[in-house]
C-alpha cells in the first residue's frame, strides 16, 4: 500500500461533538482533506507547537516526552496513520535509537503533537484517504472569492481616501505663494517624494 504525505491545515471547533476539535490534515500534492476529531488538551498542544513562538512556563505532556526522548537520544522519524476502524484513526510512531528502529502505537492526536515537536513527517495510506478523505475545494474557492472581494473593497476605499487627500493637498497649494511652493518643491525632492513634487510643480507651472 502506498503512503501519502499529509500537512496540518488547521484546527477548528467540532460542530458534531461538544468540547472536541477537528484537526484538518491536507494531502500533499492533492486536494483531499482528512478531518480527525481530537480532544481539547491535544488541540491546545498541537496549536502551541504550530505557533512555535509560544512557550508554556512548564512543559506540557508532549514537551516532556520530547525532552525525555532527547535525553536518551530517541528520535521520532515519522508518524503513520495506519488504520481506520468505526471512525477512529490508529497511528504509529516510527522511532529510532542508536540505529535501531522501533514502532510504537499511539493515539493519532498524540502522534501528531509529537510529530510537530520532532519535525517528523506525517503519512497515511492511500486506502484510508480514499475512504475518509473529503474535498473542500468548493468551500475554499468560495472563501478565496470572498477574500478577493474584501481586498478589492479595501483597495477601493484606500484609493478613494488617497484621491481625497490629494485633492485637499492641491487645494492647499493654491493658497501658497510662489516662493512657498518652490521651497516645498525643494523639500519634496530632497525627501525623494517625487509624486508630491510633481503635484507642486504642476501648481507652479499654472502660475507662470
Amino acid at each position: 500500500m502506498s503512503l501519502v504525505r499529509l500537512n496540518i491545515k488547521g484546527i477548528s471547533y467540532s460542530q458534531t461533538q461538544n468540547g472536541a476539535y477537528a484537526l484538518i490534515l491536507n494531502e500533499v500534492g492533492g486536494e483531499r482533506k482528512l478531518p480527525i476529531v481530537i480532544g481539547a488538551f491535544e488541540a491546545q498542544s498541537i496549536a502551541i507547537a504550530l505557533e512555535k513562538e509560544i512557550k508554556p512556563p512548564r512543559p506540557l505532556t508532549h514537551d516532556l516526552f520530547k525532552n525525555f526522548s532527547d535525553r536518551f537520544e530517541i528520535v521520532v522519524k515519522q508518524v503513520i496513520i495506519h488504520k481506520l476502524v468505526d471512525g477512529v484513526f490508529y497511528s504509529s510512531l516510527i522511532c529510532e535509537r542508536e540505529g535501531i528502529e522501533e514502532i510504537i502505537d499511539a493515539r493519532t492526536s498524540d502522534a501528531i503533537a509529537l510529530a510537530l515537536r520532532f519535525d517528523a513527517p506525517i503519512f497515511t495510506y492511500k486506502n484510508i484517504l480514499d475512504k475518509a478523505g473529503i474535498y473542500l475545494k468548493a468551500e475554499e474557492k468560495q472563501r478565496e472569492q470572498e477574500k478577493k472581494e474584501e481586498e478589492e473593497i479595501i483597495e477601493e476605499e484606500l484609493l478613494k481616501e488617497e484621491i481625497d487627500l490629494k485633492s485637499e493637498e492641491t487645494s492647499d497649494y493654491k493658497k501658497m505663494s510662489l516662493e512657498e511652493l518652490k521651497e516645498l518643491l525643494s523639500q519634496a525632492v530632497s525627501q525623494e517624494d517625487y509624486e508630491k513634487a510633481a503635484r507642486i510643480r504642476d501648481e507652479i507651472s499654472k502660475r507662470k
